[in-house]
């Protein structure tokens, strides 16, 4: 019987009912029942005491852990035997924890009881997002530049640095007329930049620093740094005049070649014998060259008539060939000149995708001034008439069918003009032509535009279904329908 109520039991050591023992000891007791977590709004991270912000999925393991340690110093007298979460609105600002407890009570008998304990969720900004808010706030910033009309560059740029994910830790990042800047909240984050930038185009950084504040008791000093970092003055299908020095040192190439493509290096053809060279941003800086026109002055010409040339003796010293592009030779006609009879004729390494009617662009060399002191010392003979570019399209109907788009950073932007339009548009047709730099990027599938056949086709390069990444979107609120499965 039980020494208090008097009901049958079986013997335990205390002599007592479960209901008795509970009344006269609590082993909750000192245990809290109530507590509060703080929650950033913006970053959807909690505060880990004293100052760690973590990421937690609602009811995760982490989540319960975080919990657990705001009562571990009062959990130390009972043994834990279960802990878990019971469900709650997601937006009622409540996290209820169900814990199972033991304890050793009156002559050795062992007591479990289970219990409740709330927390309330506090809206409180962690210091990152402070320091975003403030926008001035930075400890380092990192000005990228490029002296160039044209903005090819920094579009491959931003599309390497979206892939790679280097945007997430910028406080913000704001465009000028030549170049970004990048700001952050440590020197660290930005140091990675300025490497990662290093890797992935041909460029040259400086780093400075001045001194904010200084605690002269504990010797804390407290530094803004800034790093400038100035890519390459060359773009693709940029006309370039290399110095005979550094022609004579690619395997005796022509000193005027046409940069194909702008990577880790700068890749250039020779266009009267398909010699291809890769130059690395210190090799440019010994060597500097600059380009001969700029975007603007790209001309049309319509082909006459084209010859491929199947085989061109390699002279002594000449380094590896494109097997990517076909040799040629051809007389063009300028469209502004087709009532006249002034043909001219040109070396091209477009050979491959260039037949008689086509329309190309080019520069025209034989009626301008070649203002560049390389040039200037040429012998006449070797600087070509025209230089062929690459292959006129429709432009209107290739954007048409463009079935496909780029994502963007977020930045402060200056207002934007016609010419930055056209440019953007002149990097999406590169992206179409040239496979190598369409790797380095994360094309995504454009819904809104339906696939049409390739009847009236006009020969566009364009991209396959196959390289398009599918954009994730998350139609309904996370609580039910669509999103609600990928979620929890």
């Amino acid at each position: 019987l039980c020494c208090q109520c008097g009901v049958p039991i079986p013997p335990n050591p205390a002599n007592m009912c479960v209901g008795c023992l509970r009344a006269q000891v609590d082993i909750t007791e000192g245990i809290p029942k109530q507590g509060t977590v703080h929650f950033c709004k913006q970053c959807e991270r909690y505060l880990q005491p004293p100052g760690t912000w973590i990421h937690c999925a609602l009811e995760s393991r982490e989540l319960l852990a975080l919990c657990l340690k705001k009562i571990k110093a009062s959990l130390s007298k009972v043994r834990l035997i279960d802990a878990g979460f019971i469900w709650t609105e997601p937006h009622s600002k409540r996290l209820k924890l169900k814990l199972t407890v033991q304890k050793e009570v009156i002559n050795g008998a062992v007591l479990q009881q289970v219990f409740v304990v709330e927390y309330v969720v506090q809206s409180q900004m962690c210091e990152d997002c402070h320091r975003i808010e403030a926008k001035d706030f930075w400890k380092a910033v990192v000005q990228v530049r490029q002296k160039t009309l044209h903005k090819k560059t920094f579009y491959y740029l931003e599309q390497l640095i979206l892939k790679h994910r280097l945007h997430q830790n910028t406080l913000r990042i704001k465009e000028i007329h030549d170049g970004l800047d990048f700001y952050y909240s440590s020197k660290q984050h930005a140091q990675k930049m300025v490497d990662f930038l290093q890797s992935t185009v041909p460029s040259r950084s400086k780093s400075s620093q001045r001194l904010i504040s200084h605690d002269i008791h504990s010797n804390v000093y407290n530094y803004k740094s800034t790093f400038s970092v100035e890519i390459v003055p060359i773009c693709k299908d940029n006309v370039v005049c290399l110095s005979p020095k550094l022609a004579q040192s690619l395997g005796n190439m022509s000193q005027i070649c046409v940069c194909i493509r702008v990577t880790s290096t700068i890749h250039l053809i020779d266009p009267r014998t398909l010699q291809i060279a890769e130059i690395d941003g210190n090799t440019y800086w010994r060597h500097p060259f600059h380009s001969l026109f700029h975007p603007k002055q790209l001309e049309e010409f319509i082909i006459m008539d084209i010859n491929r040339v199947h085989e061109k003796k390699k002279g002594a010293g000449a380094g590896a060939r494109s097997n990517k592009h076909t040799l040629a030779e051809a007389w063009v006609r300028k469209t502004s000149e087709l009532d006249t009879d002034h043909q001219y004729f040109c070396c091209t390494h477009l050979g491959h995708i260039l037949n008689p009617g086509d329309l190309v662009l080019g520069f025209d060399l034989a009626n301008c001034n070649l203002n560049d002191e390389f040039a200037n010392k040429m012998n006449p003979q070797h600087i070509p008439d025209v230089v062929l570019i690459k292959k006129s399209y429709d432009r209107s109907k290739r954007q048409r069918r463009r079935n496909w788009k780029l994502k963007e950073l977020e930045r402060d932007r200056e207002a934007t003009d016609t010419d930055d339009e056209r440019q953007y548009q002149d990097f999406l047709e590169d992206l179409e032509e040239d496979e190598t730099i369409r790797k380095n990027v994360n094309i995504y599938r454009n819904a809104d535009i339906p696939v049409e056949s390739d009847t009236d086709d006009d020969g566009a390069p364009r991209i396959s279904l196959a390289e398009m990444l599918e954009d994730l979107h998350i139609s309904e609120d996370a609580t039910g329908g669509e999103g609600a499965e990928m979620l929890t």
